[in-house]
């Protein structure tokens, strides 16, 4: 610490009550405390903050020690002894209790000033650097949230992009450079995908039909419009149809390029990525479900067994598939008449039960579908969303769960459920409010709350504060 090098000439013979003046300038919170640690006087910079942790002169003859949160009681007795044996200040975050349940952070020091029975503790307000930091973490949170989805949604791209049977690839519009190619793709010119990507797409053309491509490429670049044409590759035998789409990436214009070779047989093909998206749908992380219009189950795949802990899909077929997701006949009703009326459903909240008694936090989109016979039915995505970050970070004495929480649990959770957890957080909040109003004196907060003592004492127990009840019926010290 620099102090200043000649304090008589600077500042003169400061009296007490410029002191004391300069001290509650200089800091947001400054304590007299003697000896024993009591607080003898107080002063703040901010009337706010003065309401919140003093409230109408509390402090004043209480100890420090005893107006600051339990876990950071030790902090205040190091504060102090550091005071009394060290020449240089040092400082102690600490958090002081607040009626709305919100700690409020404070950065504390203790200095001697040269009487021998007082200290004087000066603070910080931390809010402001709290709620800043609170910020960081909640939006590190939601990037992370953020690249998680696009890590999901690239996985599914790349899992489209690799089993399509229809030859595919990503040119850049300017260089018109093989960005990217499919298996197809590669199939389709004979090549491996080392030496495709970054070759002119041109290169895979047959001569007389590049300056076609080029035009196309022109006129889709120019019009924004989709294109197509019929060429021949490179080998001057085999002709194509190449349609092109534009698209723009990272401050980047892309043509998104399609080749079908011309008159191959279409049920090859269909059949080819029929049996693909087959795979895909025994094999998807996520739990796909196709149900009849009535919601009785279809097919599933190896994900929905899983969850539904089942042992094969005949288990599961024929069945209504609210014996598995949601309330029973209550959630599935929901999704079911949404999809009857608008055809989709997006990210529906919802439970997942397990036969053996597993649940698990899941959200549902589906979409209305035609089988072959032409019937309406219904396919189901779920997904299983209890690891997913939260930005909720409420503080131990604030309700639990937000309107908003309790919204979502309507048809998933008993009425009589719901009612009596609010209750019991509302009861305990208000006990520990009385308790705390009241200094800890257990008679005056049962009568406050219109209670004998002894119903008290059965309610602290009840809820975890069984240190402010004592063993028998006693009276209060």
């Amino acid at each position: 610490m620099q102090v200043f090098k000649s304090p008589k000439e600077s500042l003169g013979d400061l009296g007490a009550q410029a002191a004391a003046k300069l001290i509650a300038a200089a800091t947001d919170v400054a304590l007299v405390i003697d000896q024993q640690g009591m607080i003898r006087d107080t002063a703040f910079n901010k009337d706010e903050l003065a309401h919140e942790l003093d409230r109408q002169g509390r402090w004043l003859g209480s100890r420090l020690v005893d107006i600051v949160t339990s876990d950071t009681q030790p902090k205040i007795r190091e504060l102090l002894l550091d005071a009394t044996l060290r020449d240089v200040p040092v400082w102690r975050q600490v958090n002081h209790p607040s009626l709305n349940g919100d700690d409020i952070p404070v950065l504390y020091s203790a200095i001697n000033f040269g009487r021998e029975d007082r200290l004087l503790v000066v603070g910080r307000d931390l809010r402001q650097l709290a709620t800043m930091q609170q910020r960081l973490i909640n939006a590190q949170q939601s990037m992370e949230r953020d690249y998680i989805r696009l890590r999901h949604a690239e996985t599914r791209y790349r899992l489209l992009f690799q089993v399509s049977s229809e030859a595919v690839m990503i040119v850049d519009a300017t260089s018109e450079l093989i960005v990217d190619a499919n298996p197809a793709t590669l199939a389709l010119f004979d090549t491996s995908a080392p030496q495709a990507l970054n070759a002119p797409v041109l290169g895979f053309v047959s001569g007389a039909d590049q300056q076609t491509v080029l035009s196309l490429f022109a006129e889709v670049r120019s019009s924004g419009r989709d294109g197509r044409a019929r060429i021949k590759l490179a080998d001057g035998e085999r002709e194509c149809e190449l349609s092109a789409s534009l698209f723009r990436q990272e401050n980047a214009s892309l043509f998104l390029v399609r080749l079908a070779p011309h008159g191959a047989s279409p049920e090859i093909g269909n059949a080819k990525g029929t049996s693909l998206l087959v795979k895909y749908f025994e094999s998807a992380a996520d739990a796909l479900v196709v149900t009849q219009y009535d919601g009785r189950v279809v097919r599933a795949n190896l994900a929905f067994l899983e969850m539904a802990q089942l042992g094969s899909a005949e288990q599961a077929r024929g069945e209504l598939l609210d014996r598995w997701l949601g309330r029973t006949g209550v959630d599935l009703s929901v999704a079911l008449a949404n999809l009857r009326q608008s055809g989709a459903i997006k990210l529906f909240a919802t439970v997942l039960r397990g036969e053996y008694g597993a649940a698990a936090e899941v959200e549902v989109s589906a979409v209305a579908l035609k089988d072959v016979e032409d019937k309406p039915c219904f396919g189901f995505a779920i997904r299983n969303v209890e690891k997913r970050l939260t930005t909720a970070a409420t503080s131990k004495r604030e309700l639990p769960r937000s309107v908003a929480q309790l919204t979502e649990l309507i048809g998933r959770v008993p009425l009589r459920d719901l009612v009596r957890e609010t209750t019991d957080v509302i009861e305990k909040l208000s006990i520990e409010a009385a308790l705390e109003l009241t200094g800890d004196n257990r008679a005056s907060a049962a009568d406050m709350l219109g209670l004998s003592r002894q119903s008290l004492y059965v309610k602290l127990r009840r809820y975890g504060l069984a240190e402010h009840a004592p063993e028998g019926d006693g009276v209060d010290e």
